[in-house]
């Protein structure tokens, strides 16, 4: 189980040992993955007794995975030894607490209309109202309101008594927050300086970017931001804060959680970066040059990094076979059909591209993200016009941002012969695509194509210049005059 125990001995946790109280961190670091999942070092103060004690460590957060902890004592590291550790998650809510005293006597506090008076009659708890079932992949119980308390009062029973329920005490077992507790042994008694590292879910952060294009499309001015999302169960005050980008291998996907809560926008120093990166293995680490708070079900923002005046270009590009035949490549059912393949796609697609460059103020890896793209239009008011998502890009690599589909520019795909020879084993096939420029002026558009049908492949005939960007891609460069169309033909022979 995901929350279970640690380790399982047969001692029992129930014996007669003193028992101590870890005091509250001094001291927290995290870091946090791209990939819901986070490492957190904290320092704490314990006094241990001699010998075997129990000992409680506080507030620890929710989605803490069990398998993960490990403890050092600084002070003394050959002298402290944890024989068994488990993770108590009991933590109150109203049908587990209810629950508790099911066959107990508790009191309602009830109002004498007469009077206006209040006063108190004992009564026995039959049924909550609660239903409790295993909560999804944990050993924790959701708890769901089905219908009324059922209780006995005065040798009666009633179905929603009334009144306000009043218990006697917290049922033994149940506990406000999160706790690990550990049993001892230990050799040099008196004050210990501990360390204690764990995994932990739903702490985890994100990067989106905002782009806005300048009135060319020659420029851009691109910030990316870091969110972090606290949904562990527990606040972080005054830590250190590192972040790994990178696919690092998990063997299962156990840290699952929206993004909720509160959300709070630090903004950047515009003298120095707020991250410094450097490298951790094959990933890139982002270190925060100060300490930050963290709380509970919050969303933080934090500046990443900003580049002014960055060189980029606009691209267009005509991709004109329809989508559905793109999953029938090299198959051997459809490659001498010549019926097949026909469809076209008559949109042209608009691209923004450029380079992650240090001279562009930016140059550092950049961790996979949404980038928003906006630009300022005849009022000199921003506007959104489009978005797309990047994958980890390191420096000086080209970025290519797909944002919609041009208005003005049209394409048209068509076959216009087909032959086949050898007894089918060989196929000739001639293609014509037509794009037509509506715009007040002079356009580039980049035609791509994708012999499909076989690997082997040829092309016989073309009416204009080609490149082979690889086995399945071809790009035809074309410039078409504002209110002009375009026609690029060209003949391919596949051959198996």
């Amino acid at each position: 189980m995901k929350y279970a125990f640690f380790i399982l001995f047969i001692i029992s946790l129930s014996s007669g040992y003193a028992q101590t109280k870890a005091a509250e961190r001094t001291s927290v670091d995290l870091t946090i993955y791209n990939q819901n999942l986070s490492l957190i070092r904290e320092e704490r103060t314990m006094h241990l007794p001699k010998g075997t004690s129990k000992v409680v460590v506080p507030d620890i957060p929710q989605t803490i995975d069990g398998t993960s902890v490990h403890f050092l004592s600084v002070t003394a590291p050959d002298a402290v030894k944890v024989l068994e550790q488990n993770y108590q998650y009991d933590l109150v809510n109203q049908g587990k607490l209810l629950e508790k005293y099911i066959g107990k006597e508790v009191e309602f506090v009830r109002l004498d209309e007469s009077t206006k008076k209040e006063y108190t009659v004992k009564g026995i708890i039959l049924s909550t109202g609660y239903q409790s079932q295993p909560a999804y992949g944990s050993s924790q119980m959701n708890y769901s309101y089905v219908g009324g308390m059922v209780a006995q009062v005065n040798g009666k029973i009633e179905v929603n008594p009334a009144g306000r329920l009043v218990l006697p005490s917290l049922s033994e077992g149940l506990i406000l927050k999160p706790q690990l507790e550990w049993l001892v042994s230990n050799s040099r008694e008196g004050e210990h300086k501990t360390e204690i590292s764990y995994l932990a879910g739903q702490l985890a952060w994100s990067c989106n970017y905002v782009a806005l294009l300048g009135k060319e499309d020659t420029k851009l001015d691109l910030t990316g931001w870091v969110t972090l999302t606290n949904n562990s169960g527990t606040t972080f005050s005054n830590a250190g804060l590192k972040l790994v980008a990178g696919d690092v291998n998990l063997v299962k996907e156990e840290f699952q959680g929206a993004m909720k809560g509160r959300g709070v926008m630090v903004m950047a120093d515009e003298a120095a970066p707020q991250f410094k990166q450097s490298e951790l293995f094959e990933y890139k680490l982002y270190t925060l040059q100060r300490r930050a708070d963290l709380k509970d079900n919050e969303t933080k923002q934090i500046e990443l990094t900003s580049g002014k005046n960055v060189a980029s270009k606009k691209v267009f590009i005509y991709d004109g076979m329809a989508d559905q035949w793109r999953y029938y490549r090299n198959s051997y059912s459809y490659r001498n059909q010549g019926s097949f393949g026909q469809q076209s796609n008559p949109k042209v697609g608009v691209f923004v591209t450029f380079r992650n460059e240090e001279k562009a103020g930016l140059g550092i890896a950049l961790p996979k993200g949404k980038v928003r793209v906006y630009k300022r239009d005849d009022d000199g008011k921003e506007q959104f016009i489009g978005e797309d998502q990047i994958d980890h890009t390191p420096k000086d690599e080209e970025i290519r941002l797909y944002l919609g589909n041009a208005f003005d520019i049209v394409g048209e795909r068509a076959q216009k012969d087909f032959k086949s020879f050898s007894s089918g084993r060989v196929v000739e096939e001639t293609i014509e695509i037509k794009v037509r420029n509506h715009k007040s002026e002079q356009v580039e558009v980049l035609v791509y194509e994708h012999p499909w049908r076989w690997s082997e492949w040829e092309i016989t005939k073309s009416n204009t210049e080609w490149e082979k960007v690889d086995q399945s891609t071809l790009k035809f460069p074309v410039k078409i005059a504002k209110d002009g169309e375009k026609v690029v033909t060209y003949t391919i022979r596949y051959s198996w």
